[in-house]
């Protein structure tokens, strides 16, 4: 395969996803799990008495890169057109003599599945690293902010203050979530099984049990408790559902950013580079948020791959091959760009620009109509129903732009002003109150965080 990225088809090759995360899913990374597979299974055979000590050791030494190549076991499978097979016989041929032991009493599945789950042993770890990253710097963000007031929007309209830091303290909280829904995936989704053509292992006979268990302790991972010919394809469709999950929270926070970035808003920025950075092509002065919409473009596309998974959980009878191929492109695409995109989301929040003034003269601009709540409760306080208190304020906030301010409004109305004293209604506009609700109610929600992102 030649290195030219000229070459290259696909962009995960050159533009998306870390280096790291494409080797783990590169093609002699594939190989040598493998390769470990059968080393493994050859140990435990031996272990049992089914396989000479010298043989399997043998075997051992040959399930290596430097003797079994990428090269031969293609050309292998050329010939055989089957993956599992060529590499196989590959095995035998490094392991001299004791090649004939080489995936005695296997089947096809036992090898690529328990590969699989070493794969996804190590893929775990990755996004277990990057969920724990993005909800430290968005914990970080919320602490530094717990108290700089923001107005909050509900349908895209001005709502009542609260604070910057307490939008990044639910982020945080939702970002820990699928950390701990990641956990208590991970016994369930690495799981191998060494049970022979459909699962009852009884290819080995009297030893299956004791190989099954040898293999996997060996390996470090668990066995499917009950496979068919292949492990339970349920796991699969819960990990690309998570990472579906995942991509929704990464997409509504990129999105926050984009939307705070805009013109008419411009609270928040995302990092950019002035040195260097062209935001347009045309446009000189554009500093767009192309980092937050990559995440949006990535997010749509990693929630497309929990279809298939679905779908191939219906296999024919003990299996059929029809999750195979969508598999190849499916697990290590979504897994890769899940990675992608959370990388980037915190390289985001870790330099996102946090405009405090503008942010203040969000609530300045809505001239007093963000804090009808507390004037409704203080009217309701005072002994004017609820629902009466609120048609009046909803009266009063109609063509809120056009003179007199809410605040004179309020003070002049006659039901207001025979309850509350002018003084009194001009500290229920000080919006300090919900700031400081907002700072606290932060400061309850990292404290749990924090301890909980230590684990």
């Amino acid at each position: 395969m030649t290195s030219d990225s000229s070459s290259f088809f696909c962009p995960l090759e050159y533009r998306y996803g870390r280096p790291e995360v494409r080797n783990l899913f590169g093609r002699s990374a594939r190989l040598a799990r493998a390769l470990r597979v059968e080393a493994a299974l050859a140990e435990a055979e031996a272990e049992e008495g089914l396989v000479p000590a010298t043989d399997a050791a043998a075997i051992g030494r040959a399930a290596t890169l430097r003797s079994v190549s990428l090269d031969r076991v293609d050309e292998i499978e050329r010939s055989t057109r089957h993956d599992v097979m060529a590499i196989s016989r590959a095995l035998a041929e490094a392991a001299g003599p004791a090649g004939r032991w080489v995936h005695y009493g296997a089947t096809s599945a036992d090898i690529t599945d328990t590969a699989l789950a070493l794969e996804l042993k190590e893929a775990v770890a990755l996004l277990r690293e990057d969920l724990t990253a993005l909800a430290s710097t968005l914990a970080a963000l919320a602490r530094r902010h717990r108290a700089t007031a923001e107005i909050a929007r509900t349908h895209g309209q001005d709502g009542v203050p609260f604070s910057f830091g307490y939008k990044m303290a639910v982020a945080a909280a939702e970002v820990v979530r699928h950390r701990d829904r990641l956990d208590e995936l991970a016994p369930r989704l690495v799981v191998g099984k060494m049970a022979g053509a459909v699962g009852t292992g009884a290819s080995f006979g009297d030893h299956a049990a004791a190989i099954e268990a040898s293999v996997m302790r060996r390996l470090g991972i668990a066995a499917d408790e009950a496979p068919t010919q292949i492990v339970g394809r349920d796991r699969i469709a819960e990990l690309t559902n998570l990472l579906a999950l995942v991509a929704g929270t990464s997409e509504r926070l990129a999105t926050e950013v984009r939307n705070l970035q805009r013109t008419e808003i411009g609270e928040v920025a995302e990092p950019f580079d002035e040195a260097h950075q062209v935001g347009s092509s045309t446009m000189a002065q554009k500093r767009n948020p192309t980092t937050s919409e990559t995440v949006t473009s990535l997010a749509r596309l990693v929630r497309a791959f929990a279809l298939p998974p679905l779908e191939n959980m219906v296999q024919w009878h003990e299996r059929d091959l029809a999750n195979s191929a969508n598999e190849r492109v499916v697990i290590p695409h979504a897994i890769l760009l899940t990675d992608d995109l959370l990388t980037k989301l915190t390289d985001v929040f870790r330099g996102l620009e946090v405009d405090v003034a503008r942010m203040q003269q969000g609530i300045d601009r809505a001239g007093g109509t963000a804090m009808t709540e507390n004037l409704m409760l203080a009217l309701t306080a005072k002994g004017l129903a609820r629902a009466e208190a609120h048609e009046l304020l909803r009266t009063l906030t109609r063509n809120p732009s056009e003179p007199p301010s809410l605040l004179e409004r309020a003070r002049a109305d006659p039901t207001v002003s025979r309850l509350l004293k002018p003084d009194a209604v001009g500290a229920l506009f000080d919006p300090a109150g919900y700031v400081r609700a907002a700072a606290a109610k932060t400061d309850r929600v990292l404290a749990r965080l924090e301890r909980r992102l230590k684990e």
